[in-house]
């Protein structure tokens, strides 16, 4: 099902629903003469079906681009959504060759939508291209119009609340955010999900076979749990569970051994959350298979988030997508939303989790559906009328739940689950950027972003909002708040951290802000202490400071992280202990899944600071 694009998306987000195939049954018609039609009923409807959903989404889309011509961008986002979801809900298998004109229309629309948002010179949006092969009657100046036009965002409008932070620290002279482009729709940065490799998984012979000794014992201790509601819920045995034991007992152990490695960092956050809202806890091994417990995973089709919530789904259980926020990204809403949409689908199919989890993966219509086909609400009776993914996501599902509750039976006993993810919750006032915030914190915009994924941009919305930082500043943060005089402008206010021992003057040498202006925004504060507020502006030189030193210098400020080299045999987990800091910090803020992955020599890593 997310086989074409494994692109990452952050533009609109993007409705989703699990395709169905088109029947392909030939189902022939008798004329008055005896000859059979030579065209299948079924056939002429589905031409005349995509025919009508390519009208429609062309429709929405011609909209957005009048939108986008008058510079309304939040309605011309939601047109290019509607455009995209009008395929999503049409039930066409888009991955199919027997619909091609369908599929290539719906690929380029996705490549142009993408191409609005982050255009390059380079790489403008193809309006006409994508006119012509859905057969769409876009006026030719209308399309250049708007080609030319995304290459030139409005600024960045800044909200007028007084009590607003608004701009980051802005050192060594750069602009500050005042002067700033908004690129796009959005600012986020996405994974793939591992979802898109669901749907074209085939289990090999070798999988298949449940025959082996080692396989059998294994199906008796499943039908033990089974039995014995050992795992805090009732499912039923089938083979295919052991079957994708195989699997990730032989070429899918990698997989595996990273999801239980990441798990660790949510792990007791969703349990309690599942506990909390009725579902059992074992049913939060569901995040493993969506994301691989990847908060910034994306599908193709754009189900996002640690839960893959599509924006239909997640507005039906209170996750907001705005143009600052996408809820369906945060870690503990999503996650209670996605519980109590478990709970919800269990309840709709009378406690049965299986078809609960199947229709969480495609939707309560397809697995109405199913069931009705099967006349029975059993999964596995329905299973064939089901789509392909949801095939294999149920069982999957099942066998992370059994390898993950016994990991030593199973093979993987050596993989220890990483630390949880620590982070101190803090209420800020309305727009306040993340530069300004990470000044506060100690530590970066990366990092912050990394701990509040649900934001899109590098500020917070325009209202009173509560962000994560790094666990153990928030007292930190408070204070810093706490002193902001209630005149400052904070939308040129950078904070700069003061030594023991300077004066004002010295930190009006480093920023060429005048004393007088730095004392302004420092009440109460007779001499520099701590952080202190800088009135910044485009003379801004400088906001950090070293003391001199003759010895040799080994890693390099980085305005809150620092830059170290690896060693031979370094691992991520050596070199976090050899410098004082968290393993799991120094793996997210270089990209890296694996505390234990081998670092080349050389190789420059990024070490937080504290």
């Amino acid at each position: 099902m997310k086989t074409c694009l494994l692109k990452v998306f952050s533009f609109t987000a993007i409705l989703f629903f699990a395709f169905n195939s088109f029947v392909a049954a030939q189902v022939t018609s008798t004329t008055s003469d005896g000859r059979n039609n030579t065209k299948p009923v079924q056939a002429e409807q589905a031409e005349a079906r995509i025919l009508q959903v390519t009208s429609d989404a062309g429709r929405y889309f011609k909209q957005g681009l009048l939108n986008l011509q008058d510079n309304r961008r939040p309605q011309a986002r939601e047109d290019f959504d509607h455009s995209v979801e009008v395929f999503l809900m049409s039930g066409i298998n888009l991955t199919s060759n027997n619909n091609a004109k369908a599929r290539d229309c719906y690929n380029q629309l996705i490549e142009t939508v993408y191409r609005m948002e982050f255009p390059t010179e380079k790489q403008t949006p193809q309006i006409r291209s994508l006119s012509a092969t859905c057969s769409w009657n876009i006026d030719n100046k209308l399309a250049d119009d708007v080609s030319k036009l995304v290459l030139t965002a409005p600024s960045v409008e800044q909200p007028t609340n007084s009590n607003a932070l608004i701009t980051a620290a802005v050192p060594n002279g750069a602009t500050s955010p005042s002067n700033e482009v908004a690129q796009g729709f959005t600012d986020q940065k996405f994974e793939p999900s591992p979802l898109d490799d669901l749907a074209k998984l085939e289990l090999n012979a070798e999988e298949t076979n449940v025959d082996t000794p080692q396989a059998q014992i294994q199906i008796r201790m499943v039908q033990m749990a089974v039995d014995n509601n050992s795992l805090g819920m009732k499912f039923q045995f089938h083979p295919m569970i052991q079957q994708f034991i195989n699997y990730y007992q032989g070429r899918g152990r990698a997989t595996m051994e990273t999801g239980l490695y990441r798990s660790g960092m949510f792990m007791r956050m969703a349990r309690r959350i599942f506990r909390e809202e009725g579902v059992p806890e074992n049913m939060a091994w569901l995040g493993q298979v969506e994301s691989a417990w990847k908060p910034t995973a994306m599908s193709w089709a754009a189900a996002s988030g640690l839960w893959q919530f599509i924006p239909g789904t997640g507005s039906r259980f209170g996750l907001r997508k705005t143009a600052y926020v996408d809820e369906r990204n945060s870690f503990e809403g999503a996650t209670r939303a996605a519980a109590r949409y478990l709970k919800f689908l269990a309840n709709r199919y009378g406690g049965n989790w299986e078809l609960a989890m199947a229709a969480y993966n495609s939707g309560e219509g397809n697995v109405d559906r199913a069931i009705s086909r099967a006349g029975t609400p059993n999964f596995w009776v329905a299973y064939p009328y089901l789509p392909t993914e949801t095939r294999n996501y149920v069982p999957n599902i099942l066998a992370t739940i059994l390898i993950a509750n016994n990991p030593q039976q199973y093979g993987f006993g050596q993989v220890r689950p990483a630390p949880q993810l620590m982070y101190d919750q803090v209420r800020v006032p309305s727009s306040t950027s993340l530069g300004l915030l990470a000044q506060a914190s100690d530590t970066t915009v990366e990092y912050l972003r990394y701990l509040n994924p649900e934001l899109r941009t590098n500020m917070t919305p325009p209202e009173p909002y509560v962000v994560r930082v790094p666990a153990g500043k928030a007292g930190e943060v408070v204070a810093v708040f706490k002193r902001l005089p209630t005149n400052t402008k904070v939308t040129n206010t950078a904070l700069a951290k003061s030594q023991t021992g300077e004066t004002w003057q010295n930190i009006s040498n480093r920023t060429g802000i005048s004393v007088a202006d730095l004392m302004a925004a420092n009440p109460n504060m007779p001499v520099p202490t701590g952080k202190v507020f800088i009135p910044a502006g485009n003379g801004v030189r400088n906001t950090s400071y070293q003391r001199p030193t003759n010895q040799p210098q080994t890693v390099a400020p980085t305005g809150g992280v620092r830059v170290v080299k690896a060693m031979a045999g370094d691992t991520v987990a050596k070199l976090a202990q050899r410098n004082g800091a968290n393993a799991v910090e120094v793996a997210n803020l270089n990209g890296l899944t694996s505390v234990n992955a081998p670092l080349a020599a050389g190789r420059e890593v990024k070490i937080p600071v504290r």
